[in-house]
């Protein structure tokens, strides 16, 4: 039998911390006490199951009153705590790309491999992979198993949501307000009617770390024989990312196929009809939707070889992105018991 946790959420009062306390809401999971922890935010109050909370100072908080703390702070504040909270006795699942890529901490997709949280046999540090990462997995999963996926190319298109509320605020103001000099300060160059082609810095080999995290993320979860080359672009979506994926299989395969594959796979839904002009777009299928959305899914045989293109959109931040992947975690860790 499961029982109430306690849990913790560092960043309650952030762009995904508020998506976070939504889902857990809609959810319905059993929570005895609920520590909303900030710094800046100290003080604040919000809502969560219809009763009012005043937001704690992390450093002044006891992390062993918590089962369960969901850190949706950044890699400095999990970095400086992370460890401290499973010390503590603490479960902790961070959004944050700090401790993805250590070894012996496990990376989860829950649909995908979800397995691994069985194994954890004490408190321990999970991590929640990438937005533009899981959205991508979620609809090549069922295809890799089927049919073998050796190489990806992906064309990410990425919302200003995903660098939070100042870059929302920097393209509102660029775009409604053009008129004014809004200099960029989030991004490198104006995002209002433009298009990016830098998420995160440069690295040694010339690719962005936003598109290596796709490599080194698709290879922790998916299968790490799969080659991966990436471009991520930032668009003046406001929330929603878009992906245009390329990928060759190991055998055949016929479009029919794919879209029931995909149709009969958890947490996907299909939208290509190009006669009705029926696919996903962010606008209208990625605003607090659980979904990835799979449309314009085409298969090629080029030199021999057989190519499959898709488009995929999800919510990177309700959805699987950030928050949902981040309460099915916790949902995964509950029935397992591991706080019994």
């Amino acid at each position: 039998m499961t029982k109430s946790i306690n849990l913790a959420l560092v960043g309650a009062s952030g762009v995904v911390g508020t998506k976070i306390i939504q889902l857990l809401e809609k959810k319905g999971l059993a929570i005895d006490n609920f520590y909303p922890l900030g710094n800046a935010s100290a003080g604040q109050k919000l809502e969560f199951n219809s009763s009012e909370y005043t937001i704690n100072n992390i450093d002044s908080f006891d992390p062993s009153k918590a089962d369960l703390t969901i850190f949706s702070a950044g890699s400095e504040v999990a970095k400086k705590y992370g460890k401290a909270y499973v010390e503590a006795g603490s479960y902790v699942i961070d959004l944050s790309s700090h401790f993805r890529y250590e070894e012996d901490v496990p990376l989860v997709i829950p649909e995908i491999n979800g397995a691994e949280l069985e194994t954890l046999k004490t408190p321990s540090l999970i991590a929640n992979p990438n937005c533009s990462t899981s959205q991508l997995l979620m609809a090549l999963k069922p295809i890799h198993d089927e049919l073998n996926i050796e190489f990806i190319n992906i064309a990410t298109y990425q919302a200003v949501s995903g660098t939070g509320k100042a870059a929302v605020e920097e393209l509102n103001n660029q775009t409604y307000f053009s008129e004014s000099n809004h200099e960029p300060s989030v991004y490198p160059k104006p995002i209002a009617f433009n298009a990016i082609p830098q998420c995160d810095i440069f690295l040694d080999n010339n690719f962005t770390k936003e598109e290596m995290k796709l490599v080194w993320e698709t290879h922790k979860i998916l299968d790490p024989n799969i080659a991966v080359q990436a471009t991520c672009v930032r668009v003046p979506v406001f929330n929603g990312h878009s992906e245009a994926v390329f990928f060759k299989i190991s055998g055949s395969t016929r479009r029919e196929d794919l879209l029931e594959l995909l149709k009969n796979t958890s947490g996907i839904k299909v939208l290509d009809n190009p006669d009705l002009l029926e696919y996903p777009t962010p606008v209208e299928h990625a605003n607090d939707t659980e979904d990835v959305y799979v449309g314009r899914v085409r298969v090629q045989e080029l030199a021999d070889e057989t190519w499959v293109s898709m488009w995929v959109v999800a919510d990177n931040v309700y959805g699987k992105g950030a928050a949902l992947n981040a309460v099915q975690i916790a949902q995964t860790l509950v029935n397992l018991n591991k706080f019994s």
